[in-house]
């Protein structure tokens, strides 16, 4: 197990929408944390390392640096700007390492099905209990060879040794079928634009 990224934060006195629009201008962030029945202690994370710690695992473990005591948490919740995307706020849960937390993780899935079938995923995400010191980025399910009709629950999915499932075991993840072909319309018929040839009738009149 790699360490844990560290971040240098500094605590947070004042409050209230201009306080934290003025932090957010100065490229801070800011963070509550909280957990183990401590109050709830009010930081300002730096932006841009922050950022890049949590852009790809949303449930980073950081060690804090820059606190009366070194502390160790997990991120629990980040607000976002609904349109701009950018982080607004974050909450932290004060965590041990020899504890295990309840994450949500993505599920991927690897490797092909038998030649002619598709997996189709009906479940993206699931919830786990992990030990925090190894949380998985994310949950591989491997469909290499899977035959027509297989189906996949949470049960069968196999986990990272010390992780349990928390989603429902029947949930369905996968599916393996043959791909749905999009209805084809019928080209309509071709007209007949033979056009017919006007019959010219000719009348003798019998001369007396």
């Amino acid at each position: 197990m790699a360490d844990n990224p560290t971040l240098q934060v500094e605590p947070r006195t004042d409050f209230g929408k201009g306080f934290a629009r003025r932090a957010r201008v100065a490229d801070k962030i800011p963070a509550v944390l909280y957990g183990h029945g401590t109050d709830p202690v009010h930081l300002l994370l730096p932006y841009h390392d922050t950022f890049l710690l949590v852009k790809d695992n949303p449930n980073a473990v950081i060690s804090l640096k820059g606190l009366k005591n070194p502390a160790m948490v997990l991120v629990k919740d980040i607000q976002r700007h609904p349109v701009k995307r950018q982080i607004m706020h974050m909450d932290l849960l004060l965590v041990k390492a020899d504890e295990k937390v309840d994450v949500e993780v993505p599920i991927e899935i690897i490797g092909e099905p038998m030649s002619g079938l598709v997996a189709n995923q009906d479940l993206l995400n699931m919830e786990i209990f992990a030990p925090v010191i190894d949380i998985p980025e994310k949950i591989e399910v491997n469909v290499d060879g899977l035959e027509d009709g297989v189906v996949l629950s949470v049960a069968d999915i196999k986990l990272p040794a010390g992780v349990e499932a928390k989603t429902d075991p029947e949930a369905i993840v996968l599916s393996v079928a043959a791909p749905q072909e999009a209805d084809i319309p019928e080209a309509p018929a071709a007209e007949d634009e033979t056009a017919e040839a006007p019959a010219a009738d000719a009348s003798a009149e019998a001369a007396e």
